[in-house]
């Protein structure tokens, strides 16, 4: 029984899972919007909201907080870019946004294998 176990294997070892997560988690941030299956939404969505929370936490510390927070996040994802993108433009938006940074649309089941997707977006304020 799996008691207590949290997160989702996706069908993926632990490496797969978290270039696969990492992965869509950039697209997330760079596009504000992914079109993905609904599992793997579901297994990214809590992740890119701990991020935001971290960046816009970050904001009102001092300069040390606000290395270790942009640190964080690299070590999460893995692209510069990406990240200076998070800390100077995402996260301000969600200044005073206590949560629910993101939103899940369902487009129906896939052709192909009858998955669900879903549009996951980041909520324009």
């Amino acid at each position: 029984m799996r008691h207590h176990v949290a997160g989702y294997k996706l069908s993926r070892s632990k490496d797969q899972r978290k270039a696969l997560r990492r992965v869509l988690i950039k697209q997330l941030f760079e596009n504000n919007r992914i079109k993905t299956t609904k599992a793997k939404a579901k297994a990214i969505r809590g992740d890119a909201e701990k991020l935001i929370t971290l960046a816009k936490n970050s904001a009102s510390g001092s300069d040390v907080d606000k290395v270790n927070a942009r640190r964080l996040a690299a070590s999460e994802l893995a692209d510069a870019a990406i990240v200076k993108k998070l800390f100077d433009d995402i996260a301000p938006r969600f200044e005073s946004r206590p949560g629910g940074y993101t939103r899940m649309f369902k487009l129906g089941l896939r052709s192909g294998d009858s998955s669900e997707m879903v549009i996951l977006e980041l909520v324009e304020e």
